[in-house]
């Protein structure tokens, strides 16, 4: 784990980088659990395929096992503070030293997908890719000069197949490529293996492969 400042106040962030020592940066956003284990492994996992990962603690310690717990987690957080961490993670990703290329991409699940999304429109010459997991954000992103790429659950009350395609309609109308996906039988977290009421491992497999490639390509 390291830390950054911002507003005079210190934020954590675990970061990983590849064996070649650089590599192009990722801000990986967590999901409403919190910083978990999953979420760690995840940047150990883009390290292994070349990238320099780095994912901030929005809750500053505090991770969740239950909905229940993780609501009470998400309700606590003001917006324009957690903008400015993520921010602050955004400028000290870029300004690592095994950091490559002019910007970077940014991958978010659910509560991390919607912050993703924000960042993509604060930092638009910072953020060349988006990945989108099961999130949505209703914004004018014609300011934003990023990539985008979804992963959406064919099943999911959160973050339902009608609420993907309007965000993906938006991205394309404001001059933006987009490429959305829909898993057919998968629910919403299908993608964290932590999960096991929800988890798929087929549909994790080709939603990483096409992340992957994805981001080699925009970075």
């Amino acid at each position: 784990m390291i830390k950054f400042e911002v507003s005079g106040k210190s934020v954590e962030a675990y970061v990983a980088v590849p064996k070649s020592a650089s590599g192009p940066g990722v801000l990986v956003l967590h999901a409403w659990w919190g910083l978990t284990e999953f979420f760690k492994s995840l940047c150990d996992r883009f390290a292994n395929d070349g990238f320099v990962a780095l994912a901030p603690d929005i809750y500053h310690g505090k991770t969740a096992s239950t909905v229940d717990d993780a609501k009470r987690l998400s309700f606590k957080l003001k917006s324009p503070t957690v903008m400015k961490e993520i921010s602050g993670a955004a400028t000290y990703l870029r300004s690592h030293s095994a950091v490559i290329g002019e910007r970077i991409g940014v991958i978010g699940f659910s509560l991390g997908g919607y912050y993703a999304l924000g960042l993509a429109g604060l930092r638009p010459d910072d953020v060349g890719a988006v990945v989108i997991f099961y999130g949505t954000r209703t914004l004018n992103y014609r300011k934003t000069k990023a990539a985008f790429l979804g992963h959406f659950a064919e099943d999911d009350k959160w973050a339902p197949v009608e609420k993907a395609r309007e965000l993906e309609k938006r991205i394309h109308d404001a001059g933006k490529e987009a490429t959305f996906h829909i898993y057919p039988r998968t629910k919403h977290w299908f993608f964290e293996a932590d999960r096991p009421d929800a988890y798929d491992a087929n549909a994790a497999h080709l939603a990483w492969n096409r992340t992957v490639d994805f981001l080699r390509s925009r970075l």
